[in-house]
């Protein structure tokens, strides 16, 4: 390559860059200018550089409007991928700014680099179209979270959450090695593209199986599907908050974004049939089981859950399901639908993780019990919270029953002549109903019974409490006027 050729690529991958030299300014403040400054000045002065920083690339990743692949998959630039970047990188701002509120942590340089880390692996990992890239993007990503996990040293739950994720990642990265490898051997190319081309007529032969059977477990453990979910619930409890909401969220969004692209891309014409009365053989039916499994066990055993962190981790889990429908129906219409239901979930989730580590700091927990009252002694965040969980359960008009109502009615009409399909989305809207008496447990809490006597009023930070709200509004206004959303989809 000649010196042009660098800059080129310096400039195709300029808000990746521009998020590294965030991190690194934001790390040097912290250990140089505001050494000895106390935790609050250290955490509002490194979210106010990484807001900046993030919200700088978002805005050149918005404004360019180009299409090219410099590097045979490497790095893929395109409208679409450039636009998931910019959800990534909106809510790695919000993870940021309900930080503000945790502590913790006294190493606010360190935390707040590997959010943005974190970021840069996401970025790559949806702009990859080559499964070296892939994977190296996603392990990337994933140390990042597993070092986030553990970043509680005050609490040993943090400590053990992160070896559970970690051992369980690990595993996973072997399963996708394994089956990149395999399909590699197959193909004789490592280019999404390429594989499809090559694996082309050739049909399901056992070592492709092989392949697609450990490639959908890979995922399964990233997207915390069943039964590949077991590292969730404790990684999520044990986890800072604000870390459980980067997991919960960004990474959501990146993992199933590029799922997507790795079953209907690189496995193309291996797609099988997953409807009721004429199965076929392929990676269809695998995902439609684990939809409906994930959708169920989430669903019934976030019922029983005491803890909100785990309530929520449950929850999680079969919304994966749900998104799952997405990846599942593999038409344009579906494609949108996940990423709309993704994005909306991701920016739902962060408010409600927001809202418990508000609830967490002043009361010592994250108990049901810590909710009690919640509307009294803080309203606005009892408010936010109404509107986090209605959209969480489907209620109208809220960004929730918008994302279901696009997905379910894509699954449908992606075999609208027989509508094989019909039974999962059956199964998933009763899940959602089940899922609305977990939801209104907490909210009964915080709406009906009483909070102690002695309970003092909740003071929300600033900054925590205007991501909050500007959270909130969003998503009503994405229920109320989903286009605004749609057109970049």
């Amino acid at each position: 390559m000649n010196p042009g050729d660098y800059v080129r690529m310096l400039r195709l991958a300029a808000p990746e860059t521009m998020v590294t030299v965030t991190m690194l300014l934001v790390l040097a403040a912290d250990l140089t200018v505001l050494r000895g400054k106390s935790l609050a000045v250290r955490f509002q002065f490194g979210a106010l550089l990484s807001v900046l920083g993030c919200a700088s690339a978002a805005l050149f990743a918005f404004m360019r409007r180009e299409q090219v692949d410099p590097l045979h998959g490497i790095l893929v630039v395109d409208p679409p991928t450039d636009f998931v970047k910019v959800a990534i990188l909106a809510l790695t701002i919000f993870t940021v700014l309900i930080s503000t509120a945790g502590k913790f942590t006294d190493h606010v340089g360190e935390y707040l680099s590997l959010i943005l880390l974190g970021t840069i692996g996401l970025m790559f990992l949806v702009s990859a179209g080559d499964l070296l890239m892939i994977f190296i993007s996603l392990e990337l990503a994933s140390l990042t979270l597993y070092l986030l996990t553990a970043f509680n040293k005050r609490d040993a739950r943090s400590s053990e959450a992160a070896l559970k994720y970690f051992l369980f990642g690990g595993m996973s990265a072997a399963f996708l090695l394994f089956g990149f490898s395999l399909l590699y051997g197959i193909t004789g190319s490592t280019n999404l593209t390429e594989v499809a081309s090559n694996l082309a007529g050739k049909g399901l032969d056992p070592l492709l199986l092989v392949a697609l059977v450990m490639t959908i477990i890979g995922f399964g453990f990233k997207v915390a599907a069943v039964p590949f979910h077991l590292w969730a619930p404790d990684a999520y409890e044990g986890a800072p908050t604000p870390s459980a909401a980067f997991i919960g969220a960004g990474s959501k969004v990146a993992s199933f974004f590029i799922l997507a692209k790795i079953l209907t891309v690189g496995f193309a014409g291996s797609e099988g049939s997953a409807v009721l009365h004429g199965y076929v053989a392929g990676w269809t039916p695998v995902v439609a089981v684990i939809a409906a499994l994930s959708m169920v066990l989430g669903n019934l055993t976030a019922i029983v859950q005491t803890s909100v962190k785990r309530l929520l981790a449950y929850s999680a889990i079969a919304h994966a399901g749900y998104m799952l429908l997405g990846v599942l129906s593999n038409t344009t219409a579906s494609r949108s639908a996940l990423m709309f239901y993704v994005i909306t979930y991701g920016v739902t989730v962060i408010g409600a993780f927001g809202v418990v580590t508000v609830v967490e700091e002043a009361t010592g927990g994250d108990a049901l019990k810590s909710f009690a009252g919640l509307s009294r002694r803080a309203p606005l965040l009892s408010l936010c919270l109404l509107v986090f969980l209605l959209s969480l359960g489907g209620i109208p008009p809220l960004a929730g029953f918008i994302g279901k109502f696009f997905l379910f009615s894509a699954t449908v009409g992606a075999d609208e002549p027989n509508l094989g399909l019909l039974w999962l989305v059956i199964l998933a809207i009763a899940m959602s109903a089940v899922s609305f008496y977990y939801y209104l447990k907490v909210l009964k809490q915080a709406y009906v019974l009483d909070a102690a006597a002695d309970a003092p009023a909740i003071e929300v930070p600033l900054l925590t409490l205007l991501a909050l709200v500007v959270l909130a509004a969003l998503v009503i206004l994405l229920g109320c006027a989903p286009s605004l959303l749609t057109q970049f989809l």
